[in-house]
């Protein structure tokens, strides 16, 4: 920028030639003593070192000269004064560039620095030069810095030290040299001036470190081209990627102040499996961030992005770190193809977390679910030890000791967390998993506590949404998050993709939404809590098969099912976890409370019911129960009832029912409203001496009359004389065949009516 040339602006003096009348004795305003007729100056016209000159002796003891013409200051212009002049006789003077400041209607600008530094003559015939730099800034270089009060100034030069000398000035100049400070004064470095070549050979590193330790706030410009940068660079100022970055997997690249999805993919020339790669490596190494931003953008993957191979410099993280705001969309390809492994293996219940003896073991990959005879739903390899030929399992099987054949199947997942050992506090939060029926969602690290996944979507998994190979769902906590699946049209028998599955303790399932999986929750680990959600698994099939919504595989599961909307499919709770399952100890099927919520079915098989428990083995039963405050409702047609046992592998053991509470629940076209314990009315139109009262197979899970905790007479009891006879009958239960009546034995035969209130368990 220069204002003489841009604007037209008049900044050099007129010269000594065409008069000294504009040349002020003073400080160049208006009315102040000029040259024009003093005594001690005069123009000389052909000086051999200037040309024309103004001759003058010293008289003054500060002998001032200044332009009367108003030179004009601006805020970021910066003018140089110059002036030449040598001594021709008598004393040697000193001389200074010197002005004067103005601000409208000749006002003075007062407390400004008006002197540039003085230079002594000392010789006879040398040509000296001084000059001074003014401006509005305070920059280096700078002279007499004079803010933006000043709007106009007079310049020239002042005589100093003894008088008496003669000097011949040159013409003075003033000039416009913003130019001099526009890179100090330009919002942005380029790298290019600190050594990059952007070939894509030449190492960079180097160049970017220093352009960015003189940036000092300004965006650093990366110009076209590709820079390699072989090392580990951070960036502590704003950057702007016109070029691209090459950069070996291990480096890694930390954006500070754009930390954020559309600055890598800007540095990794529009890569966005790399760029997004990059920034969670940057995300798991740096301290200055918490998160990283999407910023609303889709990034399309090809194959499933390996986020351990990314940060490949840790295996195990444990600080909160968050993946937020955006879209991870699978895009065709083969890298989404699952790959099935069968292989032979020995399983014993010494050794319930492992299989023995694998064969093909090297090309079994770690978070393979495994099926075979007596593998329960949602076991995955957790690890695996190829020289052992040892496969260490996310659960133990249920019925599969000894030697024999399995399958193992690899899904391919939009994040791949497996391969850390360990993965604490990691959120993703506000992410659409855009799986496309290719992919699945999120395959959790084996090990960590408290992961995060919150207000995501994943839509259409081609198998799963979010699995847990191992420990890495210890405390899960997923909430407000949609699972959407691409099984919608199929019957529900033909499905087979999963929501979720967990196998560690403390989840929390919360506020979600799914529909039409398989299962929306497999969950292994005990003391969970699963509240607020919708998940509906209905089919158009008529009189159709559903299956479990949520399954707890674990016998003593101390889990809260409460709050939420269960919607043509069914709570199982079963002990597929055990090898041995038949019954030896401990507190059987116990801690489980499912309050409040409102259970939905539609045109289903009479014999659904909403709470199932299926026994793996024999002698087990319900030790702590509370199933109430419920909505049971049947909507085209009626079921029989709201509980059931499978027995496909054995019953429970009714004699032996423990605490188990069922009560103030809601019943619409439900044949059989079971309650626990259960209020019988009954009338007694004939004299016996033993009244059989019938439960109507109305007690939980069919349960047997244990105990009778309330008998009250309803109507006077009467015998054959229809006389009343005030004496107390004593209960029989377990009364016949089925154990489920409770007879009530008088002295005498009686007649009357009584209300009860009878118990299946103790």
């Amino acid at each position: 920028m220069n204002i003489a040339v841009t604007d037209g602006v008049v900044l050099t003096p007129t010269p000594f030639s065409e008069g000294l009348g504009v040349w002020s004795r003073g400080d160049g305003r208006p009315g102040s003593d000029t040259y024009a007729s003093y005594a001690s100056a005069a123009f000389v016209p052909a000086d051999a070192d200037f040309g024309g000159c103004l001759e003058l002796q010293k008289a003054e003891a500060t002998q001032k000269l200044r332009y009367m013409g108003q030179t004009p200051i601006l805020p970021g212009v910066y003018l140089r004064i110059t002036a030449r002049l040598k001594a021709v006789s008598g004393n040697l003077p000193s001389v200074r560039i010197a002005g004067w400041a103005g601000t409208g209607s000749d006002v003075e600008v007062t407390g400004l620095p008006m002197l540039g530094t003085s230079v002594a003559l000392t010789s006879y015939g040398e040509v000296a030069e001084v000059s001074a730099i003014v401006g509005s800034g305070s920059r280096g270089g700078v002279d007499l810095v004079w803010g933006t009060e000043p709007t106009y100034g007079h310049f020239g030069l002042d005589l100093t030290g003894l008088s008496g000398g003669v000097v011949r000035i040159d013409d003075l100049r003033i000039e416009d040299v913003t130019g001099h400070f526009l890179r100090g004064m330009m919002a942005s470095v380029d790298v290019r001036d600190y050594g990059a070549l952007g070939d894509g050979n030449t190492d960079d590193s180097a160049a970017f470190e220093a352009a960015d330790a003189v940036a000092d706030g300004r965006q650093i410009v990366v110009p076209a081209g590709t820079y390699r940068l072989a090392n580990s660079v951070t960036l502590e100022n704003p950057v702007r990627f016109e070029g691209q970055l090459s950069m070996p997997a291990s480096a890694i690249l930390s954006l500070t102040r754009d930390f954020h999805f559309p600055a890598y993919l800007a540095a990794f020339g529009g890569d966005e499996a790399q760029a997004l790669a990059k920034g969670l490596q940057s995300l798991l190494n740096n301290a200055d961030h918490e998160s990283f931003d999407l910023c609303g953008r889709r990034v399309s993957l090809t194959q499933p992005l390996d986020v351990r191979a990314a940060v490949d410099n840790r295996d195990t993280y444990s600080q909160r770190r968050v993946l937020r705001n955006g879209q991870l969309r699978a895009e065709a390809g083969s890298g989404w193809d699952a790959a099935s492994v069968t292989g032979t293996a020995t399983y014993a219940a010494s050794n319930p977390w492992q299989l023995t003896n694998v064969s093909n073991i090297a090309n079994i990959e770690v978070g393979s679910l495994v099926t075979g005879a007596g593998v329960g739903r949602e076991i995955y390899v957790k690890d695996k030890n190829v020289g052992a030929a040892t496969i260490t399992l996310s659960q133990p099987l249920s019925d599969a000791v000894g030697t024999q054949g399995y399958t193992f199947t690899r899904f391919r997942y939009l994040l791949d967390f497996s391969g850390f050992t360990k993965l604490e506090k990691f959120e993703i939060e506000g992410v659409e998993f855009q799986c496309s029926e290719l992919a699945s969602g999120i395959l959790l690290p084996p090990a960590g506590t408290v992961n995060v996944i919150r207000s995501c979507v994943f839509n259409r998994p081609g198998h799963r949404g979010i699995t847990s190979p191992g420990d890495g769902c210890q405390g899960l906590l997923v909430d407000h998050t949609q699972f959407l699946s691409a099984e919608g049209d199929l019957a529900t028998q033909n499905r087979q993709s999963v929501a979720i599955n967990t196998n560690a303790n403390d989840v929390k399932i919360r506020n979600n939404r799914a529909s039409q999986f398989r299962h929306f929750a497999v969950v292994s680990g005990a003391h969970a809590v699963i509240s607020g959600n919708h998940f509906f698994q209905g089919d158009d099939s008529g009189a159709g098969i559903r299956s479990a919504g949520i399954v707890l595989c674990l016998r003593a599961c101390n889990t809260t099912i409460t709050g939420n909307y269960i919607d043509n499919c069914f709570i199982e709770w079963t002990n597929e976890r055990e090898p041995e399952p038949d019954f030896t100890g401990g507190f059987g099927f116990a801690g489980l409370s499912v309050t409040g919520n409102v259970m939905l079915c539609s045109d289903v098989a009479e014999w659904f019911s909403f709470l199932v428990v299926k026994p793996y083995g024999s002698g087990h039963m319900v030790n702590g129960l509370n199933l109430s405050g419920n909505l049971f409702r049947c909507v085209g047609g009626t079921i029989v009832r709201v509980d059931r046992v499978d027995t496909s592998f054995a019953p429970l053991n009714l004699e032996a029912m423990r605490r188990v509470f069922v009560g103030s629940n809601t019943f619409h076209n439900v044949e059989l409203q079971t309650e626990n314990p259960l209020q019988v009315a009954h009338a007694q139109n004939s004299h016996a001496s033993t009244w059989v009262v019938e439960t109507g197979n109305r007690l939980p899970f069919g349960g047997q009359t244990r105990e009778v905790q309330s008998l009250v007479l309803r109507s006077r009891p009467r015998n054959a004389g229809n006389v009343s006879m005030f004496v107390t009958p004593y209960t029989a239960t377990e009364g016949g065949s089925a154990k489920d009546e409770v007879h009530v034995v008088w002295p005498e035969p009686m007649r009357g009516d009584l209300t009860m209130m009878v118990r299946m368990d103790y």
